[in-house]
């Protein structure tokens, strides 16, 4: 046998080999992936909780300006800056000596007049009875009688000036009028301060209540007032709920607060309408000044509600696996309309009494088959159902 017919031989034997081998392969079977076992648990209705959250900001009820009403050299300083003080109480003193004089001037002037009054009256008195006896005229009488009531007047006015000099000396004590947190002092021992001044002395914040200001876009708004009870937006702010505060730290504040306000229209740049509640204070832990986020809870009645912890985000979606009748995975996109503690709250793509897998499915592929086993939250009901039936 040449070497062409052995050449022509082999490539048959390997054509046939290629043959044989292409219909075994094509009665093999595709690979099949073998049932993975994965905890389920049936949707759930219920009761929704929304918490939102607003930045706000936090001042005093009263922040006052605390001013001199008289001119003067400062001459005492009663308190420092941060401290907390009273209602009446000292907290500054200007140099008194000069409106003492003027308040001892304005005192013995009404001394003055005082006596001046009392010789008029004895005047008028003896003329009254010389006038009986034809001694004197009526016009001396009418006389005597104004120069009376003009020294009268007289002495009207001399006290007034004596209490004007007297509230001018008190003016010199500068007093607390409310209660709170003095802010910085402007001034120092031998500054000249008037009630011209540009600047106050201080500010004295009244912090046993706070006004906490924050604003809501217009859909919260109209969330808002559509969930509220009442005819007018006054009425539904007036039976609001409380609301809560966090302060700066991330904590809840211990107080609950009430919204007693709401600006008239929305702010045309910002398209937002302020609000302003009030929260007690009475252990002064919050300033003016502070911020904070106001916390807003809302109840929603007989949602469908899903565990967070048992869905995939994908691309801004929110995907969760649910099995059908013959126990494949389907994989459904959900719509949710927000956040209740470790739930969604869904709106569409799983209704409630559904089947869905509660974790293990990161490997999970759409029409796998699926041993449902019941996960320890669905155990845990059964456990419960099953005591309370022997009971």
């Amino acid at each position: 046998m040449n070497n062409l017919s052995r050449k022509f031989i082999s490539g048959s034997a390997i054509v046939c080999g290629l043959f044989i081998l292409q219909s075994c392969n094509k009665n093999e079977q595709p690979p099949q992936f073998p049932p993975m076992e994965l905890p389920v648990s049936k949707v759930e209705q219920g009761n929704g909780l929304v918490s939102k959250e607003y930045p706000a900001s936090i001042e005093g009820v009263t922040d006052v300006e605390i001013r001199p009403q008289v001119s003067g050299y400062l001459h005492k300083v009663y308190v420092d800056e941060g401290a907390y003080v009273r209602a009446g109480q000292p907290l500054f003193q200007i140099d008194s000596r000069m409106y003492a004089e003027q308040y001892n001037t304005a005192k013995a002037g009404v001394s003055v007049a005082r006596a001046n009054l009392a010789n008029l009256k004895i005047d008028l008195d003896r003329r009254k009875e010389l006038v009986k006896e034809s001694i004197v005229s009526n016009i001396q009488i009418q006389q005597a009688q104004a120069a009376y009531d003009g020294a009268k007047a007289s002495l009207s006015q001399a006290e007034a000036t004596a209490q004007s000099a007297r509230i001018n000396l008190e003016f010199c004590t500068i007093k607390a009028p409310v209660s709170g947190y003095l802010n910085r002092i402007n001034y120092r021992l031998g500054s000249m301060i008037s009630p011209a001044g540009v600047e106050p002395i201080t500010i004295l914040s009244d912090s046993h209540q706070v006004n906490v200001y924050f604003s809501m876009s217009e859909n919260d708004f109209l969330t808002f007032q559509n969930s509220q009870v009442g005819s007018t937006i006054q009425e539904k702010i007036m039976k609001a709920p409380l609301v809560g505060l966090q302060i700066a730290d991330g904590h809840l504040y211990e107080e609950k607060g009430k919204i007693d306000a709401v600006e008239g229209q929305f702010n045309s740049n910002t398209g937002s309408v302020t609000f302003r509640a009030k929260f007690n204070n009475p252990k002064n832990i919050i300033r003016g000044g502070n911020t904070g986020k106001i916390v807003i809870d809302q109840n929603f009645d007989n949602v469908t509600l899903f565990p967070i912890a048992s869905t995939v985000n994908i691309q801004d979606k929110v995907y969760v696996f649910s099995l059908d009748k013959d126990n494949k995975a389907v994989q459904k996109a959900i719509e949710v309309s927000g956040k209740s503690g470790t739930s969604y709250m869904v709106t569409n793509g799983i209704k409630a009494g559904e089947t869905y897998i509660v974790s293990g499915f990161e490997r999970l592929q759409p029409g796998m088959p699926v041993v449902p086993k019941p996960s320890n939250q669905q155990a845990s009901k059964t456990q419960t159902k099953a005591v309370a039936g022997k009971g």
